[in-house]
């Protein structure tokens, strides 16, 4: 689907050399042509216009004086910066090109007829008059010389494996007369052969093949040789074989032509001889002579040199050179260069170029110099509305095959339609203005401008002639348009002799105004020239801008109406084509600077990124440019539709980037990541896929493959843009079947905007108008919101939330529905009401079982209505039918459980009697046993206590089993029996489960004290076990006894104040309540006590020593925790020194190679942190279901102190903030303790004590910055690398210090412990 595009055309036409031009070749490393002619050698330079240099070839007599000498070959050798020239009469000559001097390298007695070097240039063919071949090496150093016509066939030879004669084998539809025909005479060469050899080289210089005419039948064959001059095979013969001769330099096919009876074809050998494949030339029989065959570098253009063989004899020729492509098996025509039958216009030589593989090197005897320089392009139309029907058009010969791929996608060579014009055309173009994007403009080699457009005239236009799409009994909906005007395009002084195409890079903008770039007066000019009609048919330039530069690509952009202008160095400019002034100034970006392409691009785009209008090209080596921007180097194609910019890459992938959301950083940052699994912008694709079209207003992304054929695909991308914007409209019916189609989540429709749908909820049925489509939309739903997981909304959009809905998103859904349905029609859409009970997020099975039994009971009489049976079936479908039968039990209804059942696969042995059995029940019990059956526990236990008394102990069971005392105790009155023995139950059950205390509460509530009783002295409860003893009488013995038996459960839970108080008032025993406040170390209550009951001698006994050694315990417990406090700390600032350090050497190491250095520098140690950690808690993921034990053994060996473990400092954290805490938990504790010993006159152990205590509080509190750095509770910052990253931030961040990374689960140890300094714990009278 691909045109041959002329982007460069320089003719350098005012030179003269001497003699008459015959031969050239070009010097890559110059650019300079060095021409062979018949008196010598001429060196020209086209870009500086000027002869370099002249070597004069009669001074030495290998050319004669009198012109009639023949140059056969001339070869750049650029190794020994020479030029090796061949003449007929034998002499192969050297020409150093430094010194002009001439050498002769040999000398062939015979004379030569032609000479070919191969590619490598590593070896020389030398054909001779005496019908030999000479082959030397780069050195002139003969290596063999064999005869051209040889009676072996080659190496290569066939072998018959004895499937018997030709005469009798099949012959397929030649039939049997085939065996019988004779072999004909192969005829001689056409009179007009120059009966020379033609020798020709594959691509990797191994084999070389040779045309020459037979001297035995006068025809020509061809023979295969490989590098040793070895024959190799021989070609079969061939009538009306010609001279022309070129193997494919892929190594496939050698090309020649062929004259046949009735056309003249383009034939192809395989390197055996057999002939392979041909196409037929557009002439007609004896009309023109080919005279030489020429493939580009990359086998991808054949260019074929013709003449016109004159019919008088007298007349002079015209000349042409056609270009030649094939994709999907056909060969197209793509350019026709008609040079006249001018004398000084007829080509003498025609060359690709040896290294660029689509310039076209033309010499014409008159000195006439033509470089062409081709690229690839895809004429389309750039439509973006509904009306655009997506039209490509492919140049072949004098047609244009145009398709349509809004209607269809037609694989070529097909089409939609042709159209035939009566010369070769060379360019093609469309309208760019909407509503008029189906229009085209075609220019043919005769410098004619057709013009075709759609109307409203039905009548058919006898040049277009539907393609593939036409045919008996098909109807034909592609419209297809009409001739209106051909125009004759004048250009007057702009318009240069020779040069057959004058224009190139034709752009449409308006109406009948046309863009064109011409060849400057210079050679290093183009001319801009803006066309218009000045008559019924002729098209004359209106306005003429020379530009100095070869311009290579003009683009337009119908939004802006703005034309960017590229030059061959990737300057661009802008052309004012609508103003009035300087119509081309240079192209600056927002900020005012001169913006130009780093290399030149050969497809160029105007498109509007971050608000700004850009300039997007793409290199013939794949680097895409925004701007001077390199954004990637892997994109084989891209296309600009809408809001999109779509681009295929070498990754076989199709990325398709929403422009309005990205900054051209952001871009460049898209494509060099990978995309995520919900990336809608990526796509893989087949191999070597390049973009045609996008059918504008549809999801179509038209891709063709490297062999030709065609590949539709929906870019999801695409799909969910035009979804939206379905939904925006509300075209609800447009989004549904897209999304159907192309198996998108049906989710989206309600998530895109659940407002809006919410409240179109009966335009949506409407629109849909189909039971089954609504009944797929609901059973899709689910909570999820695809917005945020597979199809994130783009940032731009405006997605609003449905304000005022409290639920499930399913629910609501599934009553909005069916409110609508039942609203409308609820006869119509009965599958679907019942569809929207079963999709709830607890199904509603009952109520959508007991409409199926209204429709039993009262069948509608309406046409096409849903009968009970149909329903029923249906809610099978939607639902496993033995849960279906269960629910049909829950609803206590046996016609619609029969009804059900009679549906299923079940046996009616199993489910008749059991139904039978219920029916014989009492209301309630049956509703029990059904409940129960279902184990919908809670209801039967209210169907069963309807049953009586009776069945209380049933009752009791069913409570027990499964443990529904809260639902029982509010069945039953506060004040019945049953409700206190359901108490006592409970009380049971929550005593074995060790809720002792609860257990007490309801015992006591239900009256049952003594059980109230053991269970509150259980759970160590002593003020409700005194009341229960209270209630139950206890004597003061018994009751001294209790509070004992409490008090020493309290002491074994350090409770001391609480036993001491029952020891004190219920046992009424002082000495051992005081004991216990002393071994609790409340001093000022034991003081209370001691005094209340007079017993001072408990001072000297008990409390003066408990006050020494709480003050001795006190004072060594702060000692050693300030000790190893500061132990911790002076480790904990030599391991994140060597950390520092150990980051820095790996930082200077890994900065200059590797990208990724800053996950080192976050390393907590020379392994990170974060690694660290994650390699414990994968350890531990087993540990998880293992004993508390272990889990604490596993948390110890992770956090281990030991000099030189990986997380030490993070144990080191962990030390330090146990110490800190612990010690500030002794304030309380000391302050009570200070008032004792200094109420007893121990001033100085008091001092002392709290000394000891306020030095290390104050050293904890100095210390708690430096170990708890700022940078510790900062763990996430700026992100190092992000589309928001700039070259200098990334750099920055680097040479900044980093905090270290921290393990997710250890976070709290980060987070500096908090002194509590407003405690007044400290006493004034001792400082």
């Amino acid at each position: 689907m691909r045109n041959l595009k002329l982007l460069k055309s320089l003719q350098c036409h005012s030179l003269q050399g001497f003699g008459s031009p015959q031969c050239f070749t070009i010097r890559s490393d110059s650019g300079t042509v060095l021409v062979g002619s018949d008196r010598g050698i001429t060196e020209l330079d086209p870009r500086g216009e000027q002869v370099v240099n002249e070597v004069s070839l009669t001074s030495d007599n290998y050319l004669p004086e009198d012109g009639s000498g023949v140059v056969i070959g001339i070869q750049d050798l650029p190794d020994q910066e020479s030029v090796c020239v061949a003449t007929a009469t034998g002499d192969v000559i050297l020409c150093n090109l430094n010194t002009s001097q001439l050498e002769c390298v040999g000398s062939v007695d015979s004379g030569l007829t032609g000479m070919s070097w191969s590619p490598d240039q590593e070896l020389v063919i030398l054909t001779t008059g005496q019908e030999t071949i000479i082959m030397m090496t780069k050195d002139f150093e003969p290596i063999t010389e064999v005869k051209i016509h040889q009676e072996d066939f080659g190496e290569g030879k066939f072998v018959t494996v004895g499937w018997g004669k030709k005469e009798t084998q099949f012959h397929g539809s030649e039939g049997k007369q085939a065996a019988q025909r004779k072999l004909t005479e192969v005829q001689p060469a056409v009179p007009w052969d120059d009966q020379r050899p033609r020798v020709t080289w594959r691509g990797d210089g191994q084999l070389f093949a040779l045309s020459a005419v037979c001297p035995e039948t006068g025809a020509r064959k061809v023979r295969v040789w490989n590098r040793e001059c070895v024959l190799q095979s021989t070609s079969e013969n061939v009538n009306g074989l010609e001279q022309s001769l070129c193997w494919k330099p892929s190594g496939s096919l050698i090309a020649s032509t062929q004259r046949k009876p009735n056309k003249h074809d383009v034939v192809f050998f395989e390197r055996n001889g057999l002939l392979h494949g041909e196409f037929t030339l557009p002439f007609g029989k004896d009309q023109v002579k080919v005279k030489e065959l020429l493939w580009n570098s990359d086998s991808t253009v054949l260019a074929i040199w013709l003449e016109d063989i004159p019919s008088d004899g007298h007349s002079k020729p015209n000349t042409y050179v056609q270009l030649w492509t094939v994709g999907n098996y056909h060969w197209y025509l793509k350019q026709s260069l008609h040079f006249g039958n001018a004398p000084e216009s007829a080509v003498v030589s025609v060359s690709w170029d040896p290294e660029t593989p689509y310039r076209l090197h033309v010499l014409s005897s008159g000195w006439q110099y033509l470089c062409y320089d081709w690229y690839w392009s895809t004429e389309c139309s750039t439509g973006e509305d509904s009306e655009d029907a997506a039209n490509v058009a492919v140049i072949d010969g004098d047609k244009v095959l145009v398709t349509t791929f809004r209607q269809c996608v037609v694989p070529p060579p097909m089409c939609t339609y042709q159209l035939q014009l009566p010369c070769a055309v060379n360019q093609v173009t469309f309208h760019p203005e909407p509503g008029s994007t189906n229009q085209l403009a075609v220019l043919t080699a005769d410098s004619r401008l057709s013009i075709y457009r759609h109307g409203n005239d039905t009548s058919k236009d006898s040049t277009v002639k539907i393609g593939a799409v036409g045919g008996n009994g098909f109807k034909v909906t592609t419209a297809t348009p009409v001739l209106d005007k051909t125009y004759s395009v004048v250009l007057g002084k702009n318009a240069e002799g020779g040069n057959p195409l004058q224009l190139r890079l034709l752009t449409w903008l308006k109406k009948d105004t046309f863009l064109a770039v011409s060849p400057g007066e210079r050679t290093s000019q183009s001319c801009i020239l803006q066309l218009a009609p000045t008559g019924a048919d002729h098209m004359e330039v209106r306005s003429a801008i020379p530009v100095d530069g070869h311009v290579i690509s003009v683009c337009y952009n119908q939004k802006t109406r703005t034309v960017a202008v590229q030059l061959e160095d990737g300057q661009i400019m802008r052309y004012l084509w609508e103003s009035s002034g300087s119509p081309v100034e240079v192209w600056r970006n927002s900020s005012g600077c001169v913006t130009q392409f780093p290399q030149p691009c050969v497809q160029t785009a105007l498109g509007t990124i971050a608000g700004e209008e850009q300039v997007l090209g793409l290199t013939d080596r794949s680097r895409f440019f925004i701007n001077d921007t390199e954004i990637a180097s892997n994109i084989t194609s891209f296309r600009l539709y809408d809001e999109f910019l779509l681009l295929t890459t070498h990754s076989h992938t199709c990325r398709c980037i929403r422009l309005q959301e990205v900054s051209i950083k952001g871009l460049l940052s898209a494509l060099s990541t990978d995309a995520n699994q919900n990336d809608e912008t990526i796509r893989r694709v087949e191999r070597g896929s390049r973009i045609v079209t996008v059918v504008p207003q549809d999801t179509k992304l038209i891709l063709q493959m490297p062999r030709g054929n065609l590949e539709t695909i929906h870019h999801r991308a695409l799909v969910l843009a035009q979804v939206r914007k379905w939904l925006d409209r509300l075209m609800f019916k447009d989004a549904f079947d897209c999304m159907r189609k192309l198996r998108i989540d049906l989710n989206l429709i309600y998530d895109h905007n659940p407002k809006v749908f919410l409240e179109n909820v009966e335009l949506f049925l409407k629109q849909i108008n189909s039971v089954n489509h609504v009944n797929l939309f609901l059973t899709e739903l689910k909570e999820e919101d695809v917005t945020k997981t597979m199809y994130p909304c783009p940032s731009s959009s405006t997605i609003q939330t449905a304000p005022g809905f409290d639920g499930k998103k399913v629910d609501i859904v599934c009553d909005a529905l069916r409110v609508a349905m039942e609203k409308m029609d609820p006869n119509k859409h009965c599958l679907s009401i019942l569809t929207s009970y079963v999709r709830k997020s607890t199904p509603e099975l009952e109520i959508a079982l007991q409409k199926v039994h209204e429709l039993r009971v009262n069948p509608p009489v309406f046409p096409g209505a849903v009968s009970a049976e149909e329903a029923l079936k249906y809610l099978l479908f939607l639902v496993n039918v033995n849960e279906l039968y269960e629910h049909s039990l829950g609803t206590y209804d046996f016609d619609l459980v029969v009804m059900v059942a009679e549906k299923s696969q079940k046996d009616p042995k199993e489910y008749l009697p059991f139904l039978n059995t219920l029916k014989k029940m009492e209301t309630n019990y049956q509703r029990y046993t059904i409940d129960k059956h279902l184990k919908r526990y809670k209801k039967a236990l209210h169907h069963l206590s309807k049953c009586g008394q009776e069945h209380f102990a049933e009752f009791l069971n069913l409570v027990r089993d499964q443990k529904l005392y809260n639902e029982a105790l509010k069945i039953y009155p506060v004040e019945s029996q049953e409700y206190k023995e359901v108490s006592c139950a409970y009380g049971e059950y929550l005593s074995e489960q060790q809720h002792q205390e609860q257990a007490g509460l309801l015992f006591s509530r239900c009256g049952e004290t003594q059980r109230a009783l053991d269970a509150f002295v259980s759970s160590t409860s002593w003020q409700h076990a005194l009341c229960m003893a209270a209630k139950l009488g206890f004597p003061e013995d018994k009751l001294a006894n209790l509070a004992r038996s409490l008090a020493e459960k309290l002491l074994e839970q350090r409770r001391h104040s609480e036993a001491a108080l029952l020891l004190e008032q219920y046992a009424k025993d002082c000495e051992e309540a005081i004991t216990a406040l002393i071994e609790g170390a409340t001093w000022d209550e034991a003081l209370r006590l001691v005094y209340l009951y007079n017993r001072q001698d408990i001072l000297e006994t008990n409390l003066k020593p408990a006050l020494l050694e709480a003050h001795n315990n006190q004072t060594s417990f702060v000692e050693s925790q300030k000790t190893i406090f500061l132990r911790h700390k002076n480790r904990l600032a030599v391991v994140r020194e060597l950390k520092e350090k150990a980051r820095q050497e790996l930082l200077d190491d890994e900065m200059p190679d590797c990208p990724d250095s800053d996950l080192f520098s976050e390393a907590s140690s020379v392994m990170t942190a974060s690694n660290m950690s994650s390699k414990y808690s994968h350890s531990n993921s087993k540990i998880s279901a293992r004993s508390s034990k272990n889990r604490r053994k596993a948390e110890r060996k992770k956090h281990s102190l030991k000099e030189g473990s990986p997380l030490e400092d993070v144990a080191l954290l962990q030390a330090l903030g146990e110490i800190v805490r612990s010690v500030n938990k002794l304030t309380g504790e000391v302050h009570s303790l200070l008032k004792a010993l200094v109420l007893f006159g121990y001033d100085s152990q008091a001092l002392k004590l709290q000394q000891t205590l306020e030095e290390t509080l104050q050293l904890m509190d100095k210390s708690i910055p430096e170990i708890w750095q700022v940078g510790l509770q900062q763990n996430t910052g700026t992100p190092v690398l992000g589309p928001n990253s700039t070259a200098n931030s990334i750099m920055a961040s680097y040479q900044q210090p980093k905090p270290p990374a921290l393990p997710q689960q250890d976070t709290e140890l980060f987070i500096p412990p908090k002194m509590s300094k407003n405690v007044k714990w400290k006493l004034n009278l001792l400082e």
